[in-house]
């Protein structure tokens, strides 16, 4: 459990930088350059990914089960992961009509993938990893908003070409996850 609570720690910390040190975040960049910052934001993130997963992976050896989890939330959060990937398809593909409503898709599809997997999973590395991400996510989500309201940025509208594009793309995502690589690379199927 250490390994996956130091992985979330570095993870989710370098990535809320924005959320609770933007001004340090700030002067680092100014005083040690961009590129420098880039650098420092992916070895703390590939780190931190390792150990959560190593850890997770680990802590599913000998869980520590909190509540039953009935059959029917894993087919609920498999349904409700699939706006998790049309979101994280629109914070890609430009000009698409749901990042200019919703302006920060990719943080609202972690919230739904976490709450999801919440909702399936019953052990307290599950609380541990969704339960991390699904506060990290709300935290995230709050803090970008009123850095868009501070600096009053406008989104371009989107195109409905673009809109179509990104749903296919999301769709076709979430049927190859679902349908093959969730369980090829975390062995849980979660239709089956």
């Amino acid at each position: 459990m250490t390994l996956l609570i130091l992985g979330l720690v570095l993870f989710l910390g370098i990535h809320s930088t924005r959320v609770f040190a933007d001004g340090w975040r700030t002067r680092f960049i100014a005083e040690r350059g961009a590129n420098t910052w880039k650098g420092l934001y992916t070895v703390v993130s590939l780190l931190g990914f390792v150990l959560l997963i190593w850890g997770y992976g680990a802590a599913r050896q000998d869980p520590v089960v909190l509540w039953a989890s009935p059959t029917w939330t894993r087919h609920l959060a498999a349904l409700l992961t699939l706006p998790a990937f049309v979101l994280l398809a629109a914070a890609y593909v430009p000009g698409n009509g749901i990042k200019a409503r919703l302006r920060h898709p990719m943080v609202l599809g972690v919230k739904i993938w976490a709450f999801s997997h919440l909702l399936a999973n019953n052990t307290l590395a599950d609380l541990l990893l969704f339960g991390g991400f699904l506060v990290w996510a709300v935290l995230s989500f709050r803090a970008a908003r009123g850095r868009d309201r501070a600096a009053g940025t406008q989104y371009p509208p989107g195109r409905l070409l673009m809109t179509l594009v990104t749903v296919v793309a999301g769709l076709a995502a979430w049927a190859g996850f679902a349908f093959w690589a969730h369980a090829a690379w975390i062995g849980v199927r979660p239709f089956g």
